[in-house]
Parts: C-alpha cells; structure tokens; sequence
C-alpha cells in the first residue's frame, strides 16, 4: 500500500494500491466514488519523485487541495483532497515512497507563467466564428461635394442627372 485517503466525513480509508490511480464514477477506475455529481474519469493521483501529486482531467465540478481549485498539484502529507465536494485527506509517507532531499516543484508553481490565468481558472474564451464583411448601404439622399477650379462650390447629388 502506497498510503490512503482519509474521508473528511467519515467512512472507510482508501487504499492507494498502486502508484497511478484513475478517480471517478465509472467501474472500470481504480478508485470508484459513486456520486452524481463525481465524472466519470473525474482526476488522476500519481506518484512522482516520492511525493502524490493530482491531475483534474476535464472534471465537471472541479479538483480541489486545501480549499483551491487546481488542474494539477502535488499533494503533502496531510493535505486535503477534494473529488467534487467529497473531502479526503492524504496520508502517506514521502520516504516510504522513494522521497530523497527536499519536495519536487509544485507542478503549479513551475507551469504559473505558462499559461493564461483564463486557462489555469478552468475558464474557455468563446472564440465566435467570423462573419462575413456586410457591404455599406447606399444612402439615395447622399451628397457630394466637388470643388471647381474657379473656385465656386458645385453642390450635386449623386443620383440626379448632370
């Protein structure tokens, strides 16, 4: 066992039996939490450099640690893990688990200024498709006004005959 998660509200551990675990609602995960409002390949815990870290995959309502969303991020000891709004905290051994020197980079604090603050919120920007140019409409009453080389004003309108 690489360690377990903990229910916030009470109810069984669960184990962490291997190091790249699939969370959601459908069968074939391995961790199963069947709520409604949990996708049905909601997140995905992993291990790296000895440490959990979490990847939301496109979730419906989201993957929280310690109270903040986030897309991925790594998981201390004692965290709290939230799949929707079902609440787990972490509990592990980073030693246990391979952990040498201090923690690897928080994937969130390495990737901060490669994306736009849209895409790190989870938000879209709606691009609309192009419409097409619409042609100016002709006005009968326009008029034009030509200077002559005398100097006088000739005022005519554009669609009376000259």
């Amino acid at each position: 066992m690489f360690g377990q998660l903990i229910p916030q509200g009470g109810g069984d551990p669960i184990p962490l039996l291997k190091k790249d675990l699939l969370v959601g609602r459908r069968e074939s995960c391995d961790i199963v939490l069947r709520f409604s409002n949990v996708s049905a390949h909601h997140c995905q815990l992993f291990v790296s450099g000895g440490y959990w870290f979490v990847r939301d995959k496109n979730s419906r309502n989201g993957v929280k640690v310690n109270g903040l969303r986030v897309m991925e991020k790594r998981l201390d000891p004692g965290d709290v893990l939230a799949v929707a709004r079902h609440a787990y905290e972490v509990h592990y051994s980073p030693v246990e688990l391979g952990a040498v020197g201090p923690p690897p980079p928080d994937q969130a604090e390495a990737e901060i200024f490669t994306r736009s603050l849209l895409d790190r919120a989870g938000l879209k920007k709606e691009v609309r498709p192009a419409q097409p140019a619409r042609p100016k409409p002709r006005h009968d009453g326009q008029i034009r006004f030509d200077i002559t080389d005398d100097g006088s004003d000739d005022l005519r309108s554009r669609n009376r005959p000259t």
